[in-house]
């Protein structure tokens, strides 16, 4: 075999899985990432079926100098999961997830979707804490942070995790835990994927469904100053359980809305109560509820239809480009550039997301994990998301544009599961940006000792000392 041509070795890697090629007929299906944006020809996907198969591709990326993306659902904005003229080692085959009805301990293979997470947990009425989209991977999300409707309640996903099996560039299997190398499981917990290949996690469940208490009251433009206002000294006081996401974003007409608010832009203030008493909720949101929305629901619903109901927003292909800022209160000057910012955008599924934090996301001690702004009110990401190429430079404009318009309110700081595709210097410098220096310098160490070598550079990554 030459060396310009790896693929044929890689063909004869005696695999669980499989290795596709140029050559197969499903090529670009398997070569294809959630982000249309993002085009690139790898040399060669390796669909992993075990954690053999992933020692296998390692070895095989480093003997042939191949760069390496680590793929797990392939929704990273950024387009981490794919490379060119490298090797994706792709873990959707592995995607069981299994349940412990005693304890709700629930494990999860590096290649699950959310999908298949809550679909494996919720049978035992059980969930873990994770995103809001249900083909994002498991393990892209997870050690990123992971948040989503249950974070006020009960944390983020890497508050919830017990261990992780990873294997490590020199091709070891390891595990880590509050016990078993603890250091990096710190790291695990909000560095990314920056230590290794995770090949399974296992999460503490928490009692959930299957329904829940989830609605929302939604607003046209004429009111949305009147309604941030009335929910910034609203959400100062509402209990632990009760998760809010404030949404600007365009109701989809087999969404059932009524007509005078389907394809129009709307704001939508939205909540899930992730306690069992759902009376305690809906006294919660008594406030909202009367406040003269155009629009209100506060039906229950099953707990996989939230987890799902964002899922047309975000279909696989679409053209994306996320940025996010943390801040802590919705002053009057915040509030009008939400309001202008949220007014400008073409798109008709692009949109505004923002978190409110705080309840157990914030008891979460600053030094715990490599998972930053724990203290922060709200985080925003701005979501520009779109189907035509020819629109890409405005759209990204306009996200760039409703970022910088944020950053005089800003605390600093970024959600690296929203970084979205930057040049590679902005994208360094944002990385940095993300973590506190003490955490930073804690998070170098472990790349030395963990991937010296930085084969796991496809990421928002944290380059060793000497790199």
């Amino acid at each position: 075999m030459s060396a310009q041509d790896p693929t044929q070795q890689l063909r004869t890697l005696k695999l669980d899985g499989r290795i596709v090629t140029p050559a197969d007929d499903d090529w670009d299906e398997a070569r294809a990432v959630w982000n249309g944006m993002i085009v690139r020809q790898p040399a060669a996907v390796l669909q992993a079926a075990s954690p053999e198969d992933e020692a296998a591709g390692l070895e095989a990326a480093q003997a042939h100098s191949l760069p390496l993306a680590v793929r797990g659902g392939g929704h990273n904005v950024a387009g981490n999961s794919t490379v060119e003229g490298g090797l994706v080692l792709d873990l959707g085959r592995m995607n069981d997830v299994g349940v412990n009805p005693g304890t709700r301990v629930v494990t999860a293979g590096g290649g699950a979707t959310l999908g298949d997470l809550d679909r494996g947990t919720m049978g035992y009425r059980t969930a873990v804490p994770a995103g809001v989209v249900s083909t994002t991977g498991v393990g892209g999300l997870t050690v990123g942070g992971g948040m989503g409707w249950l974070t006020r309640a009960y944390g983020l996903s890497i508050d919830n995790l017990l261990d992780v099996h990873m294997v490590t560039a020199s091709g070891d299997y390891v595990h880590a835990s509050a016990q078993d190398n603890h250091e990096l499981f710190w790291g695990v917990r909000g560095g990314g994927s920056n230590f290794g290949v995770v090949t399974g996690f296992e999460f503490q469940g928490v009692p959930l469904g299957p329904d829940v208490f989830a609605g929302g009251v939604y607003y046209l433009p004429d009111k949305w100053k009147d309604a941030l206002h009335r929910y910034a000294e609203w959400s100062q006081h509402i209990p632990d359980e009760l998760t809010t996401i404030v949404t600007w974003l365009t109701p989809m007409e087999h969404w059932g809305f009524p007509e005078h608010l389907s394809g129009r832009p709307v704001l939508a203030l939205t909540w899930c109560w992730a306690g069992r008493d759902m009376s305690r909720g809906e006294k919660a949101v008594q406030d909202l509820v009367d406040s003269g929305a155009d629009m209100v629901d506060t039906e229950p619903k099953p707990w996989l239809d939230l987890q799902t109901g964002a899922d047309d927003l975000f279909p696989s292909g679409v053209h994306a480009y996320f940025k996010s800022t943390y801040f802590d209160d919705f002053s009057d000057e915040v509030i009008e550039v939400l309001a202008e910012h949220s007014l400008k955008r073409r798109s008709p599924i692009a949109g505004t997301d923002i978190h409110q934090l705080g309840g157990a996301y914030g008891r979460v001690a600053e030094d715990a994990t490599a998972f930053g702004n724990r203290d922060a009110g709200f985080i925003l990401n701005v979501w520009g998301v779109w189907h035509d190429s020819a629109d890409d430079a405005v759209e990204i404009a306009w996200v760039r544009d409703f970022w910088d318009a944020m950053q005089p309110y800003a605390r600093g700081g970024h959600y690296t599961n929203f970084l979205g595709h930057e040049d590679i210097a902005d994208l360094k410098a944002q990385t940095r940006e993300s973590y506190p220096p003490e955490t930073w310098e804690r998070l170098v160490a472990l790349k030395d000792e963990w991937d010296p070598g930085n084969l796991f550079r496809l990421n928002h990554n944290i380059p060793p000392s000497d790199g």
